[in-house]
């Protein structure tokens, strides 16, 4: 390739150039519009400078516990705070989001289980008759960590080691988040079904992720502050990308809906 001037000196630079990630959109949404509705669940309302401090004491805990650069984080949860909150405050550690179908059986979480090499596990009590199960199954030891949804019409035993509140009050919310080395870095796995053999793994970066979420907002032609009551389950394709798209907009989460799929 021949050389123009236009490719000397004109490099990328922290000046001219920062990785894409959808992080950014919380942290965006929180410094413009912190006393904003974010979300809103049964009685909870929780505004964007909220939001963002969560997730930060989030990722300060998991990073804490040795969470970085490549490792998985699977949460089986249904639409709840907590799932918006692992959005952000997992990939904010270099760490690899893996929201599993609430669906599946436990050979199959199994497999997803040690497939994902899953070090840290974040379940729903609603769920964890069918995580117990997959665990004695697993090879995998993560740390389990249970979470109560107020609005699950029931729950299970506690299979964890501490509950999701435990986990994000160890944490900081002054964490120095963790910008991708490049904005190709993984940010979310995800699974098929398995249903015509084991499940397969689908690997999003923050480049796509962010890209899908603004690009969310273009085609939908989304209105500032738009309230979005959930349809769709997150596990599915992390909801395509709409945990991310809404921080755009700075608009309101209504998730405890969303346990349908569509």
């Amino acid at each position: 390739m021949t050389l123009t001037p236009y490719d000397v000196d004109l490099g990328r630079t922290p000046a001219n150039h920062q990785p894409l990630t959808p992080i950014t959109l919380l942290e965006r949404a929180a410094m413009v519009f912190p006393d904003a509705t974010a979300i809103i669940h049964g009685p909870l309302r929780r505004d964007y400078r909220s939001f963002w401090a969560r997730s930060k004491r989030l990722a300060s805990a998991l990073a804490r516990r040795g969470i970085g650069r490549g490792d998985t984080v699977s949460v089986l949860l249904a639409n709840t705070p907590a799932m918006l909150e692992c959005h952000y405050g997992v990939p904010m550690t270099a760490g690899v989001l893996n929201t599993l179908n609430t669906r599946l059986d436990a050979a199959i979480l199994a497999f997803s289980l040690d497939h994902a090499e899953t070090k840290v596990l974040i379940v729903d009590r609603e769920f964890s008759a069918v995580m117990k199960e997959a665990l004695a199954l697993a090879k995998v030891k993560p740390l389990v960590v249970d979470y109560d949804d107020d609005l699950a019409v029931s729950r299970g035993e506690r299979i964890g080691t501490l509950d999701y509140e435990a986990l994000v009050a160890e944490g900081d919310e002054d964490f120095e988040w963790i910008r991708p080395l490049d904005e190709w870095d993984a940010i979310s796995l995800n699974y098929t079904s398995g249903t015509t053999g084991n499940p397969k793994g689908v690997v999003y970066h923050h480049r796509g992720a962010w890209l899908t979420a603004v690009g969310n907002v273009l085609t939908g032609s989304m209105p500032r502050q738009a309230v979005y009551l959930w349809t769709l389950p997150m596990f599915h394709c992390n909801g395509w990308c709409f945990p991310w798209t809404i921080s755009v907009l700075a608009g309101v989460h209504v998730p405890g809906s969303g346990q349908g799929d569509v």
